[in-house]
């Protein structure tokens, strides 16, 4: 078998090697042996939950002791995954029930992979696919999967989204979301909530006016755009054909999209660049939505029409949801503003007010979406930019904890530890408490990927849009199959015993 080592600094205690399998190394988990299917733990979703909190409270089977033990498989793919995967735990695919990844390229192709083989089980391309593939007309947003578990949603270059069976990938429903799509770009990953999909849109690269961003929600059983919001003329309803509007621009481009507080239903985003009035223009701001795409609460910096005419983004990252009504937003300035919801939710617009302002992990811009972890000693949040990864201890105030210079994509939490993918070809692991670097993954260059942590595997893409390839690669590393499923059989048993049932997320 060949040999695939993985980078490690010389001050880690923990050394990790990983293999890449021969042919057959990985066999499907025989179903008939185990019973059906319950114990596995599904990732529905980019951020794993409707809140973005990027971290996973399923048990992985992937701990400090036993990374050491991985094995990775490089799935080939048609095309690049300039985004994250999603996961989807002994669901049928052609007749068999599977363990199965799912991921959508930058051109628009949904692609599902055979979690314990690497094999292609079947490959969506939207239609018209050749009119775009290898342009500047992208995609990178992570498609979400029906509570349901039976259908999974994607979004395409053409400006659709579009309902596939997890089946074999035929596509129930396509909808689009924008008038304009060569301007008009779906760069945030997708949402669920209610029975709707949720999806924002945002420009391309090098700032192309005539664009906006707008919130979009579709009836997930018929494809029916219910509810628009325009972070531009907010007066008018529906989609609009953004050379109507003033041809300004606007967008909600950060990682998470839309963020939702599956408790108080409100729906959070940020805006990039794009004038402000307190009105019906809502540029660098971060808004509150009610889920029929009302405008219910405003924030902007004090400086908002300064960071327009420097390009200083506070939407390049979406909001974040620490709890009791806190919210964390962050942006191209190097900043992160504490803020309340009831500040937000008060009558008129809101210019500063911040109640605590912190440098990002580096001073940098953040473009990426932090994690919020629940821990014995309180609520955490771990950030990545280009320059370095941090983390606070939140008990109404952001008191910092740890800090190092690797950067990264946005962090995922799980079983304790923390995962950042370093786009220059690393997977950076520490324990989320501490900051101790448990392994260092080799893997190769990147983007906005990010990885996902369930059943005992780790999947990342490689690549970046920028580079308009037509092929690109998934890494899988796996616990050995022996040990996953012996870990399998006792969290069946263990889910039994308590009487735990499969919950959408």
């Amino acid at each position: 078998m060949a040999f695939r080592e993985l980078v490690t600094r010389a001050a880690i205690a923990c050394g990790c090697v990983c293999f890449t399998p021969a042919a057959g190394d990985h066999k499907p988990l025989d179903w008939l042996e185990q019973g059906e299917p319950g114990a596995g733990h599904d990732w529905t979703r980019f951020g794993w939950d409707a809140g973005r909190s990027n971290a996973s409270t399923d048990p992985t089977g992937i701990t400090a002791a036993n990374i050491a033990s991985l094995r990775r498989q490089q799935v080939r793919l048609e095309g690049t995954v300039d985004a994250s995967p999603i996961y989807l735990a002994g669901v049928s695919v052609d007749g068999v029930l599977r363990d199965v990844f799912f991921v959508t390229t930058t051109y628009g192709k949904t692609i599902a992979v055979d979690a314990d083989e690497g094999s292609i089980l079947w490959t969506y391309t939207p239609p018209d696919y050749t009119t775009w593939a290898g342009s500047y007309q992208i995609v990178n947003a992570t498609p979400v999967a029906d509570p349901d578990r039976e259908y999974i949603y994607s979004a395409s270059p053409d400006g659709y989204i579009q309902k596939l069976a997890v089946e074999d990938g035929h596509a129930e429903w396509r909808s689009a979301i924008t008038r304009l799509p060569q301007r008009e770009k779906i760069a945030s990953s997708l949402n669920y909530f209610n029975g709707h999909v949720v999806a924002t849109t945002g420009g391309y690269i090098g700032d192309r006016p005539p664009y906006q961003g707008h919130v979009a929600l579709i009836d997930a059983a018929t494809g029916r755009i219910d509810h628009v919001w325009n972070s531009l003329c907010s007066d008018r309803p529906g989609l609009l054909d953004p050379r109507t509007c003033g041809g300004n621009l606007s967008a909600i481009w950060g990682r998470a999209g839309a963020v939702i507080d599956a408790e108080t239903e409100n729906m959070f985003v940020a805006t990039g660049n794009g004038p402000w009035d307190g009105r019906t223009d809502w540029g660098d701001a971060t808004l509150v939505l009610s889920l029929d795409a009302q405008l219910r609460g405003n924030y902007t910096p004090s400086n908002t029409h300064e960071l327009d005419r420097t390009d200083l983004d506070v939407g390049s990252t979406s909001p974040v949801l620490l709890g009791d009504g806190f919210v964390l937003q962050g942006g191209k300035d190097g900043r992160l503003r504490l803020l309340h919801q009831s500040q937000l939710l008060a009558a008129g617009a809101h210019q500063g007010g911040e109640l605590q302002v912190v440098s990002t992990p580096s001073g940098g811009g953040l473009f990426t979406a932090p994690a919020v972890f629940q821990a014995a000693s309180g609520t955490w949040i771990v950030a990545a930019d280009n320059g370095a990864t941090a983390a606070w201890l939140f008990t109404g105030r952001l008191d910092e904890r740890w800090r190092n210079r690797s950067g990264g994509t946005s962090p995922v939490v799980a079983d304790g530890l923390v995962y950042v993918y370093d786009p220059g070809g690393a997977l950076n692991v520490y324990e989320a408490e501490t900051g101790r670097t448990v392994a260092v993954v080799t893997c190769g260059p990147g983007h906005w990927n990010s990885p996902i942590v369930a059943d005992g595997r780790i999947a990342l893409p490689e690549g970046t849009a920028n580079a308009q390839r037509l092929e690109g690669v998934l890494d899988i590393w796996r616990l050995p199959a022996a040990e996953r499923r012996e870990g399998r059989r006792r969290l069946q048993s263990a889910a039994a015993g308590a009487g735990v049932h499969r919950t959408a997320k």
